[in-house]
């Protein structure tokens, strides 16, 4: 191949490999500020000192971390963890079957139903806090766990997700040999379906662990016992006294960093499955 004709593929690539060393950059320098800034103890961490080996204090910050009035941010912890894990796990199995039922079986309106899933899609969380709130203060469920744990576990973009793996994934022959071999509908499911969902189910309960655990807004609203809150929210609380206490700072950013561990730690374990969850389409 001429030069002339190989110079503009060079450009092209080498346009790709800048685009994608920025997005780098953009991902990794901030997680690379907040590993840096949590060693340091408060006076370093003001003096801009990230860089230098001056001030390492990052086993005294965990420990004051824990301390922190009387620990409370393990209590915030074992919170997300509950609020998201579990609710994680039942929301991704309740929409993964609810996507199922969409797409193999008929029933009246079953396309207008649908069509107002996709329409919840579209519908930012923040809107229906107010709403929630008063629903929840009615049934007398405010500044509970259930006023957080309840409105997680339905999530309409795991449903239309839940629907696009059942038409990747399960093909309506194998339905219908397992019909004919005397297996009800919920053993068929629970014995077939299901695992053959489970790259669906994984990768719809890892964007529904991330939306939990990142979750704000809900537990503001819902919440005043700060032995409900989450670590997102908990964090919050903190930050905001570091202006009048700054002895805070170091611990808001240390909770930061081990806030971040469970979701690296997830898509670490679970990648597998999500990778192949995302290119079923593809497959298809």
């Amino acid at each position: 191949m001429s030069a002339p004709a190989l110079r503009p593929r060079l450009l092209g690539r080498s346009a790709v490999n800048v685009v994608v060393g920025i997005s780098v950059l953009y991902t990794v320098l901030p997680m690379l500020w907040l590993v840096l800034a949590a060693s340091k103890d408060r006076d370093s961490l003001f003096g801009s000192d990230l860089f230098s080996a001056k001030g390492f204090a990052f086993f005294q910050n965990v420990g004051d971390l824990f301390s922190m009035d009387n620990g409370i941010y393990g209590r915030w912890y074992a919170n997300s963890l509950l609020y998201a894990v579990i609710g994680a796990a039942i929301s991704s199995l309740v929409s993964v079957a609810c996507g199922y039922a969409f797409d193999k079986y008929q029933f009246r309106h079953k396309e207008k139903l649908f069509g107002l899933v996709l329409a919840a899609v579209m519908v930012p969380q923040t809107v229906l806090a107010l709403p929630l709130y008063l629903m929840a203060s009615e049934a007398g469920l405010v500044n509970t766990f259930w006023s957080v744990f309840i409105p997680v576990l339905f999530n309409p973009f795991g449903v239309y997700l839940g629907r696009i793996f059942s038409q990747g994934y399960v093909p309506g022959e194998v339905l219908e040999a397992a019909r004919i071999d005397g297996a009800g509908e919920l053993t068929m499911y629970r014995k077939v379906v299901l695992r053959m969902l489970a790259p669906g189910v994984v990768t719809v309960f890892l964007f529904q662990l991330t939306a939990i655990w990142n979750n704000f807004f809900l537990p503001m609203v819902m919440l005043s016992d700060q032995k409900l809150y989450p670590v997102s929210l908990g964090l919050y609380s903190w930050n905001s006294s570091a202006s009048v206490s700054p002895e805070y700072y170091p611990v808001v950013i240390m909770g930061s960093l081990l806030a971040v561990v469970p979701l690296v730690l997830a898509f670490a374990l679970l990648q597998r499955f999500w990778r192949s969850g995302l290119t079923a389409g593809a497959v298809k």
